[in-house]
């Protein structure tokens, strides 16, 4: 049995309590999750990249091991490398580096499989796949259904603390609405797997590295502090996208 201090009960645990829903106790903070090479990039897809003109872009780029000729995105949108497996893709600023592409999206997946393999969560079907209004503190969540975001929700922990989410179905963020940190808690230690797909809704915010496992679909005008790991395809609309902090 893993064990939690009890000087603080989550407002998160209260509501998945009330929910009826039920959770393993945590012994110790979690471990980042080690995204390797796949960290220099801020998208990463394997079939591609749309786009609705204008995003920023800050950091890396990359597809593989689809055609250069899939990402969309233009050299002034992107304030970093665009890197692509051959000799298609945006000019003048595409660089050809298939090695660095494969090393990367390999290094994706695996990131993927920690994030989304972690057992004995803190915390199982909170909100029963609504977390909309809740305050989560640091540690593995689980849900094995859909995860839906319908009102700004909070992540409170320290610079340190570490949150891993696993989404077995979809996640969904709501228009307008805002992922938001407090406490001091970073977008670099946010890391949200989700198996089915992932859409940030028109003019929301949202916080922390996407690993999904099929495509991330932003929405016109949604921004993002963290990263884009989709293992098939992103789409842009006019959005901001910004890496995480070291």
């Amino acid at each position: 049995m893993r064990l939690r201090t009890l000087a603080i009960i989550p407002i998160a645990i209260i509501s998945m309590l009330a929910a009826g829903t039920s959770s393993a106790i945590a012994a110790s903070p979690e471990a980042p999750v080690n995204l390797a090479s796949a960290g220099d990039f801020t998208i990463l897809s394997k079939t591609g990249i749309t786009d609705v003109f204008k995003t920023t872009v800050n950091g890396n780029v990359g597809t593989s091991p689809i055609t250069g000729a899939a990402l969309l995105l233009s050299c002034a949108e992107v304030n970093g490398i665009i890197y692509t497996v051959d000799a298609a893709g945006p000019l003048p600023c595409r660089i050809t580096d298939a090695t660095r592409l494969t090393a990367a999206v390999g290094d994706m997946e695996a990131a993927y499989n920690d994030a989304a393999g972690r057992t004995l969560p803190d915390a199982l079907n909170l909100g029963a796949g609504e977390i909309g209004g809740l305050t989560l503190t640091p540690g593995l969540y689980k849900w094995t259904t859909n995860l839906s975001i319908s009102k700004d929700v909070t992540l409170a922990g320290g610079p340190n603390d570490v949150f891993i989410l696993q989404v077995a179905g979809s996640l969904t963020e709501a228009n307008a609405k805002q992922v938001i940190l407090s406490g001091g808690a970073q977008a670099k230690n946010v890391y949200w797997a989700s198996a089915g797909a992932v859409a940030i809704g028109t003019n929301a915010h949202f916080e922390g590295t996407i690993l999904s496992k099929t495509m991330i679909a932003m929405n016109t005008n949604a921004s993002i502090s963290g990263r884009l790991l989709a293992q098939t395809a992103v789409t842009l609309q006019m959005n901001t996208i910004t890496p995480p902090a070291l």
